[in-house]
C-alpha cells in the first residue's frame, strides 16, 4: 500500500503524534486494513521516545462508524467476523504507557465508542453525536464494553446499550464517555490545551501514573497504602523525581520540557 492508500494518516509535532483515520468513503469503518495500520501506528509511536502524546484523529464528517460491515458481511461465509483485532485495537490504546487523546469533531458509534472510552482523555464537538446502535441490528455491544463500561454507570449502561438511542457531545461529557464537550469551532484549541499540560509530564511519570489509575480496588486498605508509600518513594528518589523536584526549586523548566524546544 502506498502512502498515498493511507487509511490513518501520521504526524509528529512537539512531542504530539497525531492518528488520523482516513477512511472517509466508509465513515472511518473499522475495516482489518485500518486497524492493522492504527495498532502499527501505535506501536511506532510507544517504540519513539521523542512521542509524548498521541491524539486520534480523523477526517471527514464521521469519527467512526463502528465495524466495517460490508466487510463483515463478506465474512460470514467463512463463518468468522473481523471482530477480534477490535480487541487487539482497544487493548493496544488502553494499555498504551503513553497518554492517548481522542479528538471527536463527528458522530461516533459501536465500535467507534469503544475507541474513544479506551483513551485517557477524549475531547468532543458538542454538536457531535454517539449511540451503541448494536442492538438494533441484531448483536450486541460486547467487545467494547471492556473500555465503555468502566466509563459509564450500570443506570446509564443500560439505557444507552437497550435503546440505541442517539446522544449527544454534552450528554456524552455528563456521563464520563468523553472528558470534556466543546462548541466545535473551539475544538482545536482545547485539544492543544490538553496536549501542551501533557508534554510537561514526565514520560516514565505518566506511565505509572496511568497504571496507577488501572489498578484494582484494595481488599486491605493497610497494606494498599504501604504498598502506595513504597511506590512514591522509588518515583521521589528516580532520576525524573530529583530532576523535577531540583527544576521547580530552581524556577525552570525540567530536563524532558526542555528537550520539546530545541
Amino acid at each position: 500500500m502506498t502512502s498515498t492508500d493511507a487509511l490513518v494518516r501520521v504526524s509528529t509535532v512537539h512531542g504530539v503524534t497525531t492518528l488520523t483515520l482516513d477512511s472517509p468513503h466508509n465513515r472511518n469503518a473499522l475495516s482489518t486494513p485500518l486497524m492493522t495500520e492504527l495498532l502499527a501506528g501505535l506501536a511506532a509511536a510507544v517504540a519513539d521516545d521523542a512521542v509524548r502524546v498521541i491524539v486520534l484523529d480523523h477526517t471527514g464528517p464521521v469519527f467512526c462508524s463502528g465495524a466495517d460491515l460490508k466487510e463483515t458481511a463478506a465474512a460470514y461465509a467463512s463463518g468468522t467476523v473481523p471482530a477480534g483485532m477490535l480487541g487487539d485495537v482497544l487493548a493496544a490504546v488502553w494499555e498504551c504507557p503513553k497518554p492517548v487523546l481522542a479528538k471527536v469533531a463527528g458522530p461516533a458509534r459501536a465500535g467507534g465508542l469503544g475507541l474513544i472510552a479506551a483513551a485517557d482523555l477524549a475531547v468532543c464537538a458538542a454538536e457531535a453525536t454517539f449511540a451503541f446502535t448494536e442492538v438494533r441490528i441484531g448483536v450486541i455491544p460486547a467487545v467494547i464494553s471492556a473500555t465503555v463500561l468502566p466509563r459509564l454507570s450500570s443506570r446509564t449502561a443500560a439505557e444507552l446499550y437497550l435503546t440505541g438511542d442517539t446522544f449527544d457531545g454534552r450528554r456524552a461529557a455528563e456521563i464520563g464517555l468523553v472528558t470534556t464537550a466543546v462548541p466545535t469551532e473551539e475544538l482545536d484549541a482545547a485539544v492543544r490545551r490538553y496536549c501542551d499540560s501533557l508534554v510537561r509530564g514526565a514520560p516514565a511519570a505518566l506511565a505509572g501514573a496511568k497504571r496507577l489509575l488501572r489498578r484494582p480496588a484494595a481488599v486491605d486498605l493497610r497494606a494498599e497504602l504501604a504498598e502506595l508509600a513504597e511506590l512514591s518513594t522509588g518515583y521521589f528518589l528516580s532520576a525524573d523525581g530529583i530532576e523535577g523536584v531540583t527544576a521547580f526549586r530552581e524556577k525552570r523548566p525540567p530536563r524532558w520540557v526542555a528537550e520539546l524546544d530545541r
